[in-house]
């Protein structure tokens, strides 16, 4: 494919390699939406062979930033240089011509092709107009093979687990053989083997020369992965650090502007009542089997365990989204036989899915309907059948500024606020209700770290307040520190309950992938 981009300076002469320029430059990029400044005289380089982590609150301009680094968007002003040659990709196709590729942490995938089709999707090898079926094919499988990728490329991409479509999406980038690989949020939905298979393989791809420009809220990974971070606030370039220099806290403090004491906070543990027991619960499609167990007011029950083990089912068997077989739910001593969202959330139960765009929010719709949505059959809110606007909108804009909603514009669509925002409607959402039993999916998943922190907050809230919480996180960090008792569970089933003072990273790795703890006495 012959390069398209209009070449602005071209360097002169060889270089020694102490003088040669990083392989990726950004200067003064500045880009608006309208009245929004998403990006203000911004600053960035990428080395050869290292990984550059991009960390900053949602709306502090990462995306756009990566946009118009992989050609997606043109910025206002500024300049892009590869090699000290400043260049200006019309698209996406034009980046890829010169060696940058993305893969964004919203697919770009056809659901109903196959993961071959997808792979070289509108790049396709051919022969006068027709597809070079067997070249595609046999070319997909050894890419999948050369990266390590478990994936039929004959499956339809709809059926595939969000894991397996980020391989797939990862696939596509790597087979443009880039020199600058941008990698947003790319293990967001990888269990920690996947993550590791993810991090081999951005370390081979680093030893070859290419430049990896990472984004993630995960501070773990920003110390397994990183060589040298740089922060953004408000669009702007804040400072660049070495990963091995600098500590969580002072990333957080650069990031937000302001210092953060203690990043997980202290939850007073006063359990009182059972409120929410399961006895022997299992699904009808087997991924939760004979699972028990109960939680009291006033505590967070954790539940632990590898993408894929069943945790996530088990909360959602418990909330009637997921078909059951056999067992029991109790809600405050009440049996619950026939299961389903309406019933639960009239019995105080509220669930928080880990997937806000298709399952907890209505994107297109303004905040205040998002906000009132389980709320609508209150006396406050109705009337015959009648919604009351005016209340609606008092309703709303109180529930808003409780979860701190910012800023709060009840009639904006949901799909303009940032991640963390979306996430405080949805919380909002379920507190609109009398409820006192909160089942939380994945409650910090795609948030910034000041987000998180405002998250906890809530969560915090709500135990000292008297309330059940059940949170279901892959962020092993996260679980270990906020929960009372922690559950883990293996292939569907809860293979060790572990009370607070005995939690540990080394008993919940060892419960996870069936190993003997040594160490343990359970």
């Amino acid at each position: 494919m012959a390069a398209a981009a209009t070449l602005v300076n071209e360097s002169q002469g060889a270089q020694s390699p102490e003088m040669a320029p990083p392989l990726l430059a950004v200067s003064g990029i500045s880009k608006r939406f309208g009245a929004v400044r998403a990006l203000d005289t911004m600053d960035f380089d990428l080395r050869r062979g290292e990984v550059h982590v991009v960390f900053g609150e949602n709306g502090a301009g990462k995306s756009t930033l990566i946009n118009v680094i992989a050609g997606a968007i043109p910025p206002d002003q500024g300049s892009l240089a590869i090699d000290g040659k400043e260049l200006r990709f019309r698209d996406v196709q034009d980046a890829r011509a010169h060696g940058v590729a993305a893969m964004f942490q919203e697919f770009s995938l056809a659901p109903h092709l196959s993961v071959e089709e997808n792979i070289f999707l509108g790049a396709e090898p051919n022969s006068y107009g027709f597809v070079r079926i067997a070249e595609r094919r046999t070319r997909v499988a050894e890419a999948l093979s050369r990266f390590g990728f478990a994936i039929d490329p004959q499956a339809m991409v709809a059926r595939l687990s969000r894991a397996e479509q980020q391989m797939v999406e990862m696939t596509k980038a790597l087979l443009t053989d880039p020199r600058v690989l941008i990698l947003d949020e790319p293990t967001a939905s990888l269990s920690q083997k996947e993550t590791e298979s993810m991090f081999g393989l951005v370390r081979q791809l680093c030893a070859q020369g290419v430049g990896i420009i990472y984004i993630t809220h995960r501070m773990k990974e920003i110390e397994a992965i990183g060589d040298r971070v740089t922060i953004m606030r408000d669009g702007r370039f804040v400072k660049t650090v070495d990963v091995a220099t600098t500590t969580q806290k002072s990333l957080v403090e650069l990031m937000t502007g302001r210092s953060f004491e203690k990043f997980y906070p202290e939850i007073a543990h006063t359990p009182g009542e059972v409120v929410l027991e399961v006895k022997n619960l299992t699904t009808l499609t087997g991924c939760v089997s004979n699972a028990s167990f109960a939680v009291r007011a006033g505590e967070i029950v954790g539940l632990s365990g590898l993408v894929g083990c069943g945790k996530s089912e088990m909360i959602r068997s418990i909330f009637g989204l997921e078909p059951v077989r056999s067992g029991t739910v109790e809600v405050r001593g009440k049996s619950v036989p026939v299961r389903t969202p309406a019933r639960l959330l009239e019995m105080g139960v509220a669930y928080i899915s880990s997937d806000r765009r298709n399952e907890g929010l209505m994107l297109l719709r303004p905040t205040r309907e998002n906000l009132t949505l389980s709320s609508l059959g209150q006396t406050e809110l109705s009337w015959s059948g009648w919604l009351k606007t005016a209340s609606e909108r008092t309703f709303a804009k109180r529930l808003g500024e409780r979860l701190r909603v910012r800023p709060l514009e009840l009639d904006k669509p949901v799909v303009k606020y940032s991640g963390g925002n979306q996430q405080k409607i949805m919380i909002a959402k379920a507190m609109g209700r009398e409820t006192d039993i909160f089942l939380f999916d994945e409650p910090t998943v795609g948030i910034d770290v000041s987000a998180r922190v405002e998250v906890y907050g809530f969560i915090k809230e709500l135990v000292e307040a008297g309330a059940a919480v059940i949170i279901v996180s892959s962020d092993l960090p996260e679980v270990l520190n906020l929960s009372h008792r922690l559950l883990v569970v293996r292939n569907g089933e809860i293979v060790d309950q572990i009370e607070k003072s005995d939690i540990s990273e080394g008993r919940v790795l060892h419960g996870f992938f069936g190993t003997i703890d040594e160490t343990s006495s359970h």
